[in-house]
């Protein structure tokens, strides 16, 4: 029981460090991609990547945004990652998907990319890739933000309360967060279904 109270204490630590005025710079960002037919271009790996192919249907079917993510697709994910390496799979994606400049990137990441530490290089390639197209890039991620934090146009810094349970705490919030964006009055155009039933 200890365990338990002090994990979901740190949570409640979290809620209240995180940045709020990024997340509306994040909702901001979003309204602007809808409003100028952009896409939605999730990337994540891990339980990211499960975040991201939550994160798509959200936003597809309550604010009706143009949503994907390259892990949906395993057959094209593991057939790129087998021909021209992990590194370059989500770049290789994107290139394929015409990225432009109307589109935007989200990033979910516990880290956000470290070239020095060979993490998440995936995500670097990617990023350098969305920059040069000129699409806007967002994330939610923890620890310091890595790369995604240092290119990204706005960046939600999951706070570290507990150095030992970055992760979990990371990617909890991730889902929080997308949850409270696609619920934002700015963003949300479909009621959900359990609120809508009588």
């Amino acid at each position: 029981m200890e365990y338990l109270k002090k994990h979901f204490n740190e949570a409640v630590g979290i809620i209240k460090d995180i940045d709020y005025a990024q997340l509306e710079k994040i909702v901001k960002t979003l309204v602007d991609v809808r409003k100028n037919n952009g896409r939605l271009f999730f990337l994540g790996v891990g339980g990211s990547a499960a975040n991201a192919s939550h994160a798509v249907n959200d936003f597809r079917k309550i604010c009706q945004m143009e949503a994907y993510t390259p892990t949906d697709n395993v057959a094209e994910l593991t057939a790129r990652t087998n021909d021209d390496g992990w590194d370059s799979v989500f770049e290789a994606w994107l290139k394929g998907s015409q990225l432009n400049n109307t589109d935007c990137i989200f990033v979910f990441s516990v880290g956000g990319g470290n070239k020095g530490k060979n993490v998440s290089v995936n995500l670097i390639y990617a990023l350098d890739y969305a920059q040069t197209i000129g699409a806007k890039i967002v994330g939610v991620v923890g620890r310091d933000g890595g790369y995604t934090a240092k290119v990204a146009d706005v960046c939600c810094i999951v706070p570290v309360v507990n150095s030992m349970r970055v992760t979990p705490h990371t990617e909890a919030f991730q889902a929080l967060v997308w949850h409270a964006l696609v619920s934002h009055p700015d963003l949300q155009i479909e009621e959900t279904k359990w609120e809508s039933v009588k």
